[in-house]
């Protein structure tokens, strides 16, 4: 159970780690090109740009990061399934207070024009997630059609 919540916590805390990281900044907070993905996967920084890869095999690379990404997803949600609603609400909130205090100590290190810029997209981002919630909600009281 313990050995289970601590990877549950570090899989978790990944992405808010991923976001922590320097680079380039694009417009919505990741890097360049707007992928969301480290420079390393599309010939920028690090050890692919020495791969000269192409445009397709960038694209299929990219693709392969989000079936990882969204495998990692789901095996976290099945760990988590099978937690005591008390553990999952605490697993949650502490998954919750670790990315606010991260945001918060990457928020303090920017300039104060930077600091409304992440504000800005914080807040976007934010709508954009109650609007998906709105979505999953609406569509789970659509009828489910059979095939």
């Amino acid at each position: 159970m313990r050995k289970t919540l601590i990877a549950l916590m570090f899989a978790a805390a990944l992405p808010t780690v991923a976001m922590a990281m320097p680079g380039d900044q694009g417009p919505m907070g990741g890097p360049q090109g707007g992928h969301g993905y480290s420079q390393h996967m599309h010939g920028g920084k690090g050890a692919y740009k020495e791969l000269n890869l192409s445009r397709e095999q960038r694209e299929q690379i990219r693709k392969i990061m989000g079936e990882q990404m969204q495998g990692r997803h789901q095996l976290v949600d099945k760990y988590l399934e099978k937690l005591s609603p008390a553990d999952q609400k605490a697993l949650k909130d502490e998954i919750a207070a670790s990315r606010d205090k991260a945001k918060a100590e990457v928020r303090a290190l920017l300039t104060p024009d930077q600091q409304q810029k992440f504000d800005a997209i914080q807040k976007k981002q934010a709508e954009r997630k109650a609007e998906w919630a709105q979505f999953k909600a609406w569509k789970a009281q659509q009828p489910q059609k059979t095939q």
